[in-house]
């Protein structure tokens, strides 16, 4: 920085959004030292304190990394981790995330059923058949009464929770979140500028002592999966649920978002954290799993204010959801043989899941299947070592690192996306993966 671009503010978020602008013109550049707290606190004569808790915004907001006796660093900009599959690569992906596509129901067996008479400016939002069927889809796990449900659409679940957290937040407001977490939701909060409070999972879901600390850390909204949780696998237990419904009770101003991004090819129960009396809350569901990705829709369930702030972000001819692609989805989802699809597929990703886990335990890396599309295993030593010798056995994992929000020591876990193996490649893999682990062969 020239002596005439230097960092300004006498508050931690003017000192942020001061090092923002800095780095935005160019003044600062990826691995460019901040200056020391002391330093800069006495330059611009304010608390040393408050030049703390602004260089926390930044890493919070994944701006800047803290290296010890290195000092505070702008961070370096790498590409941003993602679903979906590696791009120009040899190596056998197993850490895609997909559904398998020949599990999709073929949507041509429905098209001449979507249409109708066009939909012009002013319509309703949301089509009346997608709203009949989204009503019941959502009325066996409601906890509150049918009338204080209101729908909305988006186009798909991370659509949905950008913006509900949009109409409820402002920058550098703190949002709790699963940690590992879903990569669209650090994506999203990171962007949006809020700052992500992280919330430990374990087998039975988020935590109770993690949520209530992030509540009393100023938490103004909760991004909760109740089953399937990407990337763990763990569900809710109705003991966990009931617990966090407790904390949350005090809190009922809240902003809850629960992702139930798996729903109709899930095997576990919905158990919902929002109590009866809550007055900010959504259930979002998308269809981009059981249907595919492409199917880019999901509906939301709300309280009467979350829904009326939504929808004035979802206006007619402007950000609408296309009527056909919400006809296209209900056609489908009524559909005897799209639904018999479903649950063919439902029981293929379990099946394999609990195969390949109960392969892994018996060559000594001991693994749960969980629920979803993907496996979470646990490996000895780092994640990272493990994924690398993989690669030189013709294997592309995804580390534990990505999904990471705290990362104070390296992850010890892969996320493997195995459904698609067949039971030679799955016998080769799991082969691959005790040798890169350095456990003596046993047999599978």
């Amino acid at each position: 920085m020239t002596s005439r671009e230097t960092i300004t503010g006498h508050t931690a978020g003017e000192i942020a959004d001061s090092v923002r602008m800095l780095l935005e013109r160019g003044s600062l550049r990826a691995d460019d030292a901040l200056p020391p707290v002391r330093t800069l606190a006495e330059q611009l004569g304010v608390n040393r304190n408050t030049v703390v808790a602004a260089y926390r915004l930044l890493a919070q907001a994944g701006i800047v990394v803290a290296r010890g006796r290195g000092g505070t660093r702008i961070a370096d900009v790498a590409p941003i981790a993602s679903e979906g599959m590696a791009s120009d690569t040899v190596l056998r992906d197993v850490g895609s995330g997909n559904p398998d596509p020949a599990r999709i129901p073929d949507p041509a067996s429905v098209l001449a059923r979507v249409a109708g008479s066009p939909v012009l400016y002013g319509a309703p939002v949301i089509d009346s058949g997608l709203a009949s069927w989204a009503r019941e889809w959502f009325a066996a796990d409601a906890s509150v009464a049918d009338e204080d449900v209101h729908l909305t659409v988006t186009g798909g679940a991370v659509d949905a929770v950008e913006r509900l957290l949009a109409q409820a937040l402002t920058r550098d407001d703190a949002v709790a979140l699963e940690d590992p977490c879903f990569l669209a939701s650090i994506h999203t909060v990171r962007l949006a500028g809020y700052r992500a409070v992280p919330v430990a999972v374990d087998a039975e879901g988020m935590t109770v002592a993690g949520l209530r600390s992030a509540l009393e850390a100023g938490a103004r909204a909760v991004v909760i999966t109740p089953r399937a949780q990407n990337p763990t696998g763990s569900s809710l237990s109705q003991e966990r649920a009931a617990a966090l419904r407790t904390v949350l009770a005090h809190h009922p101003y809240v902003l809850v978002i629960e992702d139930d991004h798996f729903s109709l090819l899930s095997t576990q129960p919905y158990r919902s954290v929002i109590g009866e009396g809550h007055e900010r809350w959504a259930r979002v569901r998308s269809v981009s799993k059981f249907l595919g990705p492409d199917m880019c829709l999901a509906v939301t369930a709300s309280d009467a204010t979350t829904a009326e702030r939504l929808a004035l972000r979802l206006g007619s001819g402007t950000t609408w959801v296309s009527h056909l692609l919400q006809r296209l989805t209900h056609a489908l989802a009524t559909d005897e043989a799209a639904a018999s699809t479903i649950a063919e597929a439902r029981a293929h990703y379990a099946a394999r899941n609990a195969a390949f886990a109960a392969d892994l335990t018996r060559a000594g890396l001991p693994c749960s299947p969980g629920d979803g599309l993907s496996l979470w295993v646990e490996v000895p030593g780092t994640g990272r070592a493990v994924a690398d010798a993989l690669m030189r056995r013709g294997w592309l994992a995804r580390t534990g690192d990505e999904f990471r929000l705290s990362s104070d020591e390296p992850s010890r876990h892969l996320r493997l996306t195995v459904h698609d193996l067949d039971d030679d490649d799955a016998a080769l893999l799991v082969r691959d993966l005790a040798a890169a682990s350095s456990l003596p062969p046993r047999k599978v």
